[in-house]
């Protein structure tokens, strides 16, 4: 038996290292227990960062091909090396995971590599990934341990030809065609990537909407835009079936709603349909927790389990699936397990699609705000009135902020636009306050500045916006 401690983290991602962190920075004795043997879990390792990495390049790949022409910058053709830019990904991975036990080290966490299992409500027994086992007692256990990519039946993903998102950020070579089965984040940021450097791109979703969940004319804003620069979009579909060969992949596609099946060909496929909350060997069984009916661990608002002592958070949980959110229940829950409040808004927490234009959103959609019956105005501003956007280039896109009428405070803000995702931080912070569209419109902004298109939505929803 090891040495006792006040909170054992079973998981290092965005949860479980922030809890683990912010616990020890409270005076609690914390370990983290990581089996990947790097800490940062996927949105480190394989997801959030990595895919970020290869969107700048991309990104930046695609402006000198297209672009710089326009702002006078005259340069030959230029040329994708893909593997220095897959090595600049794994440097920039690999810089963030050692800047993570850089904080475990100087906050005195305790960091175990090893698969955890749940014993009791104070064990926990660890599978050293140097060999060997080890027993840690505890006064509580958090279970942070994330999400794995969710299968599609009849598609088998071998990580080579038909591959996850952590496949799709490991290819050799740039696939002539791709297919990307699922309009969401995932799809949409890691097809991006690809077409910019130059693959066909198909992306197929069983909806006949991209971006499922989010406002509606946001959502058609940017198909638009995104079919404007390349990419194809095979909406109210769904794949049944895969097939490899030496060739490539050949993909059975049907409608929907029923009719006839056709064969899509691709040298590579993405299957991206979403995520479910990995519990795998943890012992829940054995130890009585309770998993809800779509997989996840079962809490009440201050994250505890039918069992007294077990704690959950992040992916494993209920709530939107995001490292952000993630992180705010470890926060959260470690400032409860050092007797201090804590709380996390879910209808607050914002989303971010990072292609470009970035597309971004917090509260409510308009068809939500409909089916609710709430009685509610709407402010929008292109960023083809914004100087900023227009001196970048980028003018595609708008912002929208949706007000209660009744109660005068902003409920919703979409955006897709250069930036989306730094400026939906500030109506995030309005909607915490319990701010107004006027309170945003009164705020000033500096000009020239992005911002300012928050502003002027913000102005709109009062039906005065200076700029349009």
């Amino acid at each position: 038996m090891s040495e006792n401690y006040d909170i054992v983290v079973i998981g290092g991602g965005p949860g479980g290292y922030v809890c683990a962190i912010r616990a020890a920075q409270l005076g609690l004795k914390v370990a983290c227990v990581e089996k990947r043997g790097t800490l940062g879990g996927t949105c480190l390792n394989v997801g959030c960062i990595p895919s970020k990495a290869l969107l700048h390049s991309s990104h930046l790949f695609e402006e000198a091909n297209q672009h710089f022409d326009t702002h006078g910058i005259e340069i030959n053709s230029p040329k994708v090396n893909l593997e220095k830019m897959m090595a600049r990904k794994d440097k920039v991975v690999e810089s963030n995971v050692k800047g993570i036990e850089f904080l475990f080290k100087k906050n005195k966490v305790t960091y175990i590599k090893g698969a955890g299992e749940i014993v009791s409500a104070t064990e926990v027994k660890v599978d050293l990934l140097d060999g060997g086992e080890e027993t840690l007692s505890t006064k509580n256990i958090v279970i942070a341990t994330g999400s794995e990519v969710t299968p599609l039946p009849g598609v088998e993903i071998d990580e080579k030809q038909i591959v996850s998102s952590t496949g799709a950020l490991e290819l050799s070579s740039v696939p002539k065609k791709m297919v990307v089965i699922g309009a969401g984040v995932i799809g949409l940021e890691l097809g991006s990537v690809w077409r910019r450097l130059g693959s066909e791109v198909t992306v197929i979703e069983y909806l006949d909407r991209i971006l499922p969940g989010m406002d509606g004319e946001l959502a058609k804003q940017t198909q638009r835009i995104f079919a404007k620069q390349g990419l194809e979009f095979k909406l109210g579909h769904k794949v049944t079936g895969a097939k490899t060969t030496k060739g490539g992949v050949k993909l059975s596609v049907e409608p929907s709603k029923g009719g006839d099946a056709e064969e899509i060909k691709a040298d590579v496929v993405l299957v991206a349909i979403g995520r479910r909350p990995f519990v795998t060997g943890l012992g829940l069984d054995n130890a009585g927790v309770e998993l809800d009916d779509r997989g996840r661990v079962k809490t009440d608002e201050h994250f505890q389990t039918n069992i007294q002592g077990i704690f959950a958070i992040g992916d494993a949980i209920a709530g939107p699936m995001l490292a952000h959110k993630a992180e705010e229940d470890g926060v959260a829950l470690a400032e409860m397990l050092a007797g201090e409040e804590g709380h996390v808004d879910y209808g607050k927490v914002p989303g971010v699609v990072y292609t470009w234009p970035e597309v971004a959103a917090v509260g409510k959609t308009e068809e939500q705000l409909k089916d609710e019956g709430t009685d509610y105005s709407v402010g929008k501003f292109p960023f083809t009135a914004n100087g900023r956007a227009k001196a970048m280039e980028s003018t595609e896109g708008f912002v929208k902020i949706l007000e209660d009428k009744k109660t005068h405070r902003v409920v919703g803000c979409h955006i897709v636009g250069p930036a989306a995702g730094d400026l939906i931080a500030e109506v995030v912070l309005a909607m915490e306050y319990g701010a107004s569209a006027e309170d945003i419109a009164r705020t000033c902004h500096a000009h020239p500045a992005l911002g300012e298109s928050v502003k002027e939505a913000a102005l709109a929803a009062d039906g005065r916006a200076i700029h349009m």
